[in-house]
Formats: structure tokens, sequence, C-alpha cells
């Protein structure tokens, strides 16, 4: 995979900041860091991002998260290993990445409205909105991803 271009940050400075600045406001918001990784995890993963799920993946385990829950994301429906919270931010992110095909159904709604509060849905909902942008620019532009992780905290639960 060769990259089409490598300064697109640089060239596009003013456009890249606010983006930035969404991603400082959505680690700012009540969301859990857990459930933002695997958010952002399985939107890449649709999305195909090379780039964003080596990322995001190194994020995760350096949270502690862990490699089992990684490995299981996408078969996240039929795995025990995700909390009601979780299954309900997962689903909305698949309903809004893939939302020219689903229409974000009302049922994926009513489970994020039976999980999680007004500000949350919002906070949530922007960050499914921004890490599918991020998807399409790393994508786009065939970003080169990390070739190593770290290794998965031994006390990870």
């Amino acid at each position: 995979m060769t990259p089409r271009m490598t300064d697109y940050f640089k060239r596009a400075k003013s456009g890249f900041e606010p983006l930035m600045a969404i991603e400082t406001a959505i680690k700012g918001s009540t969301l859990e860091p857990r459930l933002l990784h695997l958010v952002k995890l399985r939107a890449s993963q649709i999305n195909g991002c090379a780039f964003c799920i080596q990322m995001h993946v190194a994020e995760a385990l350096k949270d502690g998260e862990t490699q089992l829950r990684l490995h299981m994301l996408p078969a996240w429906r039929e795995s025990s290993l995700y909390s009601p919270r979780e299954r309900a931010a997962l689903a909305w992110t698949e309903a809004l990445t893939l939302v020219a095909s689903t229409g974000a159904p009302d049922a994926d709604w009513a489970e994020v409205v039976a999980a999680f509060n007004e500000d949350e849905r919002a906070w949530l909902s922007v960050a499914i909105g921004a890490i599918n942008m991020w998807n399409r620019i790393q994508v786009g532009f065939r970003a080169a991803h990390g070739t190593s992780l770290p290794e998965a905290r031994a006390n990870a639960a």
C-alpha cells in the first residue's frame, strides 16, 4: 500500500485543527474511554481503515482493554463479553457508519436511549461521526498504519 499523500495535515492545517479540537472535546465528555475505543475501532473495522484500526487497538491496549474483547469485536452481537451499554453503542455505531443502508433504525436508537443520558447520546453520535470522517481521510490518502502494538496490561479485566 503506497500512501497517496503524506503532508495533508500540513497542507490543510486549518481544516485539521478543528478535527483535533473535536477529539479533545470527545475525550473530555463523560463517555468512558473503553467505550470510545470500542466505538472507534468498530467503525474503523467497518470502513476498512488500517491506520485507525492499528491506532485504536494500540490505544485500547494501553488503556487496559483486553485482547480477547478486541479480537471478538467484529462478532460483538454473538459474544457475552460486552455490557448492554456497550452493545447499544456498538449497534448505534454500525447504524450511523452504514447510515445509507440502515437509515439509523428506531430500534437501535431506543437501545441508546435506554443506556445513555441525553448528553451522552449527543457525544456518542459526535464520536461516531468524527471517527467516520477520520476513516474517510485516512483511507482516501492510504495512510500507512503502525506496525506494532503495546503489550496488553496483565491486570486488564
